[in-house]
């Protein structure tokens, strides 16, 4: 099941997050419920990735026909989209501070949801379903920047901002963690620094060379990703701070 998935018609999606079908109240009620199928396939998502998810696996996992998965969603656009707004109903606030500090806390909460799901990543650009997880964790994530002297469509750009960096941001830290995982900056500089000794002309990089050498010192390694991380962070928060003053 591949996360590039055409999307799927936006009202029986609808109808499947809110939970507006028709019920015929004929027949014996199924032992399978959607939100089983929409567990089993975030368990699956989460252990192995989008790519291998399939309504067979999920349908194995369930200890069910796969076809009996299909009475219950019509394909994978849609349970890719319940999916998101599951996870999304996952994330909640109890705010402490100033929209600053509850800014920050958004931030940490949905790099918290990204790593916990990092199949979520994979799934940008997507139209975002509206369902009641996704539309409520928006719904508390403008209340961080309401009433501090922005116009409706800033609120939404200052979320839209601080999220697509903290999207990026984890979507590098996790990949980073990968690469350590198959070796680490240790090894990678030990082949690679005997040979760049023998080639590089420090005097023509000079500013590479200091700059580069400072660097990675202090992050005692090639990266140090939770510093960039926290880095960014901290930067978008000065330039959202430096709209609301100049308000």
């Amino acid at each position: 099941m591949a996360a590039s998935a055409e999307p799927g018609d936006p009202v029986r999606t609808l109808e499947l997050l809110w939970d507006a079908r028709p019920h015929s109240g004929l027949g014996r009620r199924p032992e399978l419920t959607l939100d089983q199928v929409v567990a089993a396939a975030i368990e699956i998502a989460d252990a192995d990735g989008l790519d291998n998810l399939s309504m067979r696996r999920v349908a194995e996992r369930l200890g069910a026909g796969t076809m009996s998965l299909y009475r219950h969603v019509p394909g994978k656009s849609e349970l890719f989209d319940l999916m998101v707004d599951r996870v999304s109903a996952e994330v909640s606030y109890r705010y402490e501070g100033g929209w600053r500090d509850q800014l920050e806390q958004v931030a940490r909460a949905n790099r918290a949801m990204f790593e916990r799901h990092p199949w979520l990543l994979t799934l940008f650009p997507r139209r975002p379903p509206q369902g009641p997880g996704v539309i409520g964790k928006y719904d508390a994530e403008l209340r961080a920047v309401e009433g501090i002297g922005l116009t409706d469509v800033e609120m939404d750009s200052v979320l839209t901002l601080l999220l697509e960096y903290v999207r990026g941001a984890t979507a590098n830290l996790i990949e980073w963690r990968r690469l350590g995982a198959t070796q680490s900056d240790e090894q990678w500089w030990a082949t690679l620094a005997p040979h760049l000794d023998r080639l590089l002309d420090r005097d023509r990089y000079r500013l590479a060379v200091r700059v580069g050498t400072a660097a990675t010192t202090a992050y005692r390694g090639v990266r140090d990703t939770e510093h960039a991380f926290e880095f960014g962070l901290h930067r978008v928060l000065d330039g959202i701070e430096g709209l609301v003053a100049g308000r």
